[in-house]
């Protein structure tokens, strides 16, 4: 690939008190990963300048104010900020969440914008991030709001995937939150990612159930049998290769999970804790559904390590290139399935 023909990889910095200032530059320090994309960081040349000193990092970077002077073959910083910030690893701090918020909507800004292709983001604190001005749960609804089309939370590696009918949401609402129309939503957003985010032509996709033991015939539950059965047997009925509902205590312990090319969990613990023990370290958060592609790693700020040097970038890394692999799938899915018959101008007779 060309350089100029390189992917732009925008990165919000996420929370500076944790471990992605970190991650990013343990990422980027491999300078090969430079041949397959342009790194363009959302801070500030002083923010990066300190973290680079702190963890004797030998980048050096390309610092930006305006985002038409990218350079490829750079690890480029955008400068969001002018201020002074006061980074203390492992402590929960309002105004660095405020920063994160800045990174993040600089970064969307640009993605939005088609200044960078897609969007890596780094780990945030949930509550610092709050405000009066933003009040979102995280990343994944407020880039919903953001961006076109029907988001899902898609955990990702190269063999497991896994799809949520609710994310944050509390346990006790869960079974209120599950509808026909969301089923149906969430299926149609897995299947078509599948399609066309990563090639499969035809997906096979599991839904664990939402009670245990599947509500064993009403005796745990009825929603099992009148809301997600139902639902499951019409989707069928369009073609789709759609199976379930599978108890989850069993699932993945009997390595059913390998059948199928995504499997849709009712909630969030039920999908990411087994995604999790089996893949940790080394899985890829995607918000798939949207009309851009977002990935961050599968980990939070890990405030218990920050500053130590001993954070691992794997998880990170892997969004990064994850990113990548789905933008070109994506664009190479769109160019096949263009209009081939498009009206060519008539040849004059003679």
């Amino acid at each position: 690939m060309k350089q100029e023909e390189n992917i732009k990889v925008g990165i919000s910095i996420g929370d500076l008190n944790g471990i992605g200032g970190e991650i990013i530059l343990k990422t980027f320090e491999d300078s090969r990963v430079l041949d397959f994309c342009t790194p363009v960081i959302f801070a500030s040349a002083k923010t990066m300048n300190f973290l680079k000193t702190h963890f004797k990092s030998e980048i050096n970077f390309n610092n930006i104010n305006n985002l038409s002077q990218i350079a490829h073959n750079k690890v480029n910083v955008f400068n969001c900020w002018k201020d002074e910030v006061k980074i203390e690893f492992g402590k929960e701090d309002m105004k660095i969440g405020a920063f994160a918020i800045k990174s993040l909507e600089s970064a969307t800004k640009a993605l939005k914008d088609g200044e960078v292709d897609v969007l890596v983001t780094a780990p945030i604190n949930k509550h610092n991030i709050q405000s009066e001005a933003f009040k979102f749960p995280g990343h994944t609804d407020y880039l919903a709001q953001e961006l076109e089309g029907e988001s899902l939370m898609f955990m990702i590696t190269d063999t497991l995937r896994v799809g949520l009918l609710t994310d944050h949401v509390p346990v006790k609402d869960v079974s209120t939150h599950i509808t026909s129309a969301l089923i149906e939503q969430k299926i149609n957003t897995v299947y078509n990612s599948l399609l066309k985010d990563f090639r499969i032509q035809r997906p096979k996709i599991a839904i664990l159930g939402i009670n245990p033991h599947t509500g064993d015939n009403g005796v745990i539950g009825s929603e099992d049998d009148e809301v997600l059965r139902p639902t499951l047997h019409k989707i069928k009925e369009q073609g789709k290769l759609v199976f379930g509902p599978y108890a989850a205590d069993s699932f993945f312990g009997s390595n059913n999970y390998k059948n199928f090319d995504a499997i849709i969990a009712s909630y969030h613990d039920q999908g990411l804790i087994p995604f999790k023990t089996l893949s940790f370290g080394q899985g890829v958060n995607y918000t798939a559904g949207l009309n851009k592609v977002r990935t961050s790693p599968d980990h939070g700020t890990a405030y218990e390590i920050a500053g130590k040097g001993v954070a691992d970038e794997n998880s990170f890394k892997e969004a990064v290139f994850s990113a990548i692999r789905i933008f070109k799938n994506r664009t190479s899915y769109e160019q096949l399935t263009a209009n081939p018959l498009k009206k060519s101008p008539k040849k004059e007779r003679r």
